[in-house]
């Protein structure tokens, strides 16, 4: 394995946009971080306790999408589109600031993200990545769902499958490989939702950004977006992606093949839980000379505050 390194932006990055949920304007800006940082969010529209680490133990109520908290009750919302970006386009350490409680949904997709970031450029630092191996087999069950992790020599493998009970979608499965497979038609992939579901979504609270400029919006065997599709697998290739972006919240890039049916935010969350709880189940593997080292000379993996 030759030697790998960390990686920050060259410059800022700003968007603007709404809150998928929220429905609030949000201004977003993304900051380059120094080695070893981690991924950083900060709400600059508080003053204090405002710093939320892009860490699975920090996700809370994973409802239709994935949100963070820290310990003094301060969260940030559908992270996950950006996370899979960062995750991509091999971004290690950045500081993500934000104006609202939630990232811009933009086009209900990660490619406003990836193009903005191959725009100003990917800087690489002088520290070498960390990467997880995973050591044997981990599975969560939920019902006819499930979600497992198993060993793969210096890769990431994502094996999804999506079962919707609608004449449109049905069961639709993809594997993607992260090595081998161009990651454009998944970054370019919106987030869906079924037109007779809109209701009950909005009694929870949420979707009040929706839109049919931020979600593709299915009723019976029809897309009701002028535009239709982007590409035929665009259903299975969202869940991919939101997949890659709640990975990204291990703290370090993962070799391992996830296989998942019927998988979202909560089940990914709860794997990850469960494989970081026993410390046979994964070790560090770095960069630098393949040295491997266990999860004992390091802890958990977690981001290293500002």
């Amino acid at each position: 394995m030759s030697i790998s390194y960390q990686k920050t932006l060259k410059d800022d990055l700003k968007f603007k946009g709404i809150g998928l949920h929220s429905g609030v304007e949000v201004n977003l800006r993304i900051r380059p971080m120094k080695e070893n940082s981690g991924i950083i969010f900060k709400r600059v529209d508080l003053n204090e306790n405002n710093l939320i680490y892009a860490n699975f133990k920090n996700v809370v109520e994973p409802i239709l999408c994935t949100k963070l908290k820290n310990e003094s009750g301060v969260s940030i919302s559908t992270v996950e589109h950006l996370m899979a970006a960062f995750y991509g386009e091999g971004i290690d350490n950045a500081l993500v600031e934000v104006d609202a409680q939630e990232i811009p949904i933009m086009d209900g997709s990660a490619v406003d993200f990836v193009d903005a970031i191959r725009s100003v450029g990917v800087e690489e630092q002088k520290e070498p990545k960390k990467f997880i191996k995973v050591l044997k087999k981990v599975e969560v069950k939920d019902g006819k769902k499930f979600i497992s992790i198993e060993p793969l020599k210096q890769d990431l493998i994502i094996d999804f499958e999506l079962i919707f009970n609608n004449p449109l979608i049905r069961t639709r499965r993809k594997e993607f490989k992260l090595s081998n497979d161009d990651l454009s038609a998944i970054y370019n992939s919106r987030t869906f939702c079924l037109y007779e579901d809109i209701d009950n979504i909005k009694k929870m609270g949420l979707a009040k950004g929706g839109s049919l400029d931020n979600a593709i919006v299915v009723q019976g065997d029809k897309i009701l977006n002028d535009d239709g599709l982007r590409n035929r697998h665009e259903f299975v290739y969202h869940k991919i992606l939101d997949c890659l972006g709640d990975i990204m919240l291990s703290g370090n890039r993962i070799f391992g093949h996830i296989k998942t049916s019927q998988g979202g935010h909560a089940l990914t969350n709860k794997l990850l839980k469960k494989f970081f709880s026993d410390g046979s189940n994964w070790s560090y593997e770095n960069s630098n000379n393949s040295e491997k080292q266990s999860q004992k000379s390091y802890g958990n993996p977690i981001a290293i505050g500002v």
